[in-house]
């Protein structure tokens, strides 16, 4: 005990060791940096011949510390304001949001492969969206999204309800989770396979594979509504989600109320998959890839890990947004294909990275 406690201090005088608590905030500067001119670039991408400063002019324009009399036409307005932008804002919502809920699950999971997916949720999306579509629940007042998002509702008590049922551990909630998950896949396929005529299907399967396509301003304020909320319930249980990595009785014995604790943090990534997934279908690998790689730069620490994580996913899915609509133009390819092409080859390369290092 006296030996290793006295080592333990001593990395901390080593150059090299020091870097891991000032890196998050020059990666977390980066980061913001990184985002911003993301953003600016990528909506100047497409047919339309649109500059930055033509970005900036309408974005400055519409929040009223300029003018684009002159400067921009009301068309290109157009484009940048209604179309561009809420688009390319609405990817980094969903970015960050799906990676800030995968490291949180993977940590109080205790499951590398957790993704904001596990519990069922975007199954149960799909499920409400499909019956909207196809079978017109809700007589025209439901919307695509809110559908998707009571579905997704629903899937999380089922989750809950079996979990609680069962135990109430870690593994009964994955388990719970994959049972959802493939009750209300079937669902979805059932309604599709038997209700759904051949342009309907191919409308709903474009949608369920993930696309931003009809992304709005009421989208993008609600998801970052929710993002916000979440990202600070989240941030306010980092000690806990550090505590959670050592197993329950560890943090327990720290003095962390588990099931109440593990209860809040399932609400909250739940809540803001929901979101997420209503406003842009199920867009995978985003959470289970890159909080994989954003630990690799900030180290564990939560505090650190999930701002990282925010920034990353966010400036990773406006690229991929980017590429997934002007790769085939006019054509779109949903972005969840473009995650996955992307996801599944980095993701082996994280699982040799930590091999490598074991």
């Amino acid at each position: 005990m006296t030996p290793a406690s006295e080592a333990a201090p001593a990395p901390a005088s080593v150059p090299g060791v020091r870097a891991p608590r000032r890196a998050p905030l020059a990666w977390a500067a980066a980061g913001i940096v990184a985002l911003a001119a993301s953003v600016a670039v990528a909506v100047t991408i497409g047919p339309a011949d649109i500059g930055v400063a033509d970005v900036w002019s309408v974005i400055a324009a519409h929040l009223g510390a300029g003018t684009t009399a002159g400067e921009v036409s009301p068309i290109r307005d157009g484009i940048v304001w209604d179309l561009r932008l809420p688009r390319t804002l609405l990817a980094a919502v969903c970015g960050a949001g799906l990676a800030v809920c995968g490291a949180v699950l993977q940590s109080l999971l205790r499951n590398p492969l957790a993704d904001p997916f596990v519990l069922g949720v975007s199954s149960g999306a799909s499920t409400g969206a499909v019956l909207v579509v196809v079978l017109g629940v809700g007589g025209g007042a439901l919307s695509v999204p809110g559908g998707a998002f009571i579905g997704a509702v629903c899937s999380f008590a089922l989750v809950l309800l079996l979990s609680h049922s069962l135990g109430g551990t870690t593994d009964r909630v994955v388990l719970a989770g994959v049972a959802a998950m493939q009750l209300f896949s079937a669902l979805t396929s059932f309604v599709i396979m038997t209700a759904a005529d051949a342009e309907t299907t191919r409308g709903v399967l474009f949608w369920l594979l993930g696309s931003l396509g009809g992304a709005g301003w009421s989208d993008v304020w609600t998801t970052a509504a929710v993002l916000a909320l979440v990202l600070a319930v989240c941030l306010g249980h980092a000690r806990t989600l550090d505590a959670f990595a050592f197993g329950r009785d560890a943090a327990a014995a720290l003095g962390v109320q588990v099931a109440r604790t593990r209860l809040v943090l399932l609400c909250a990534t739940a809540l803001l998959t929901a979101a997420l997934v209503a406003s842009a279908g199920a867009i995978g690998f985003v959470g289970l890839v890159l909080p994989h790689a954003v630990r690799a730069l900030t180290g564990p620490g939560h505090a650190r890990l999930l701002p990282v994580c925010a920034l990353a996913g966010a400036v990773f899915l406006v690229w991929v947004d980017t590429l997934a609509r002007t790769v085939l133009a006019p054509q779109e390819v949903p972005v969840g294909v473009v995650t996955s092409l992307i996801g599944v080859p980095a993701f082996v390369l994280v699982l040799y990275r930590g091999r490598r290092t074991r």
